[in-house]
């Protein structure tokens, strides 16, 4: 990806962001007004944010089709984002910790994951078993392209007396390898979304992504004031 598509990029995710807080604000404002509503009355709500889920991996996906290694660095996030990077994006076990969390919360505090059924709490641990693998697969995919760079093929062709066309075709082999992973990643925390969001009643979903919504809101916030402080 260019500096142009990095700066288009950044663009978009600004506007994402932006976009997340106003859905972010439908869903705390959704319990206290619609208590006595159905379950069903939440599926608008739910399905909205899950679409804005999708476009951004859409748009991710296209962005990162010549060039994914930007990804792996975003320029557009601060460091303090960065740092808490895995493989590109949010590290899918965290939903279960949160999960963990939002069931622990005190009755008082309106948290409806507080009653998780037997058969939900059955549900989300099968998921996190499944989840953990699919991380774990990840994670040697990663491996595996990082210990690629020390091939003998690669060293051959990192020689300073490299053919030009050689040494082409060699990155062009490892940026798709890294493009592979991301969307590995990428689709791991797609699954995990889609995973709890099945095993939870609408309105804990509601509960669920206002949670996610606000700590990757909180964290962009705390990461602009973080690189105002530094510099």
């Amino acid at each position: 990806m260019d500096s142009q598509g990095e700066e288009n990029f950044s663009e978009f995710y600004e506007r994402w962001i932006s976009q997340l807080e106003g859905h972010l604000r439908l869903l705390l404002v959704a319990p206290p007004q619609q208590q006595h509503s159905g379950e069903a009355d939440f599926r608008p709500i739910v399905n909205k944010l899950t679409a804005h889920h999708k476009e951004y991996y859409r748009i991710k996906w296209a962005s990162a089709q010549n060039d994914a290694l930007p990804f792996f660095a975003p320029e557009w996030l601060s460091p303090l984002e960065n740092a808490y990077l895995w493989v590109t994006g949010w590290k899918p076990s965290l939903a279960f910790r949160l999960v963990e969390s939002l069931k622990e919360a005190r009755s008082e505090s309106g948290s409806s994951l507080a009653g998780l059924s037997e058969d939900q709490v059955r549900g989300i641990e099968a998921l996190r078993v499944r989840i953990k693998a699919e991380e774990e697969r990840v994670e040697r995919e990663m491996e595996r392209q990082q210990v690629a760079m020390a091939d003998r093929k690669m060293v051959e062709v990192a020689r300073l007396d490299g053919e030009a066309a050689e040494v082409e075709v060699a990155l062009k082999g490892l940026v798709a390898g890294m493009e592979k992973v991301m969307k590995m990643a990428d689709c791991v925390r797609l699954k995990t979304m889609k995973g709890v969001l099945d095993v939870l009643s609408p309105m804990q979903c509601v509960q669920f992504l206002a949670a996610t919504s606000m700590m990757q809101i909180q964290m962009r916030k705390w990461g602009k004031v973080t690189n105002k402080c530094c510099n």
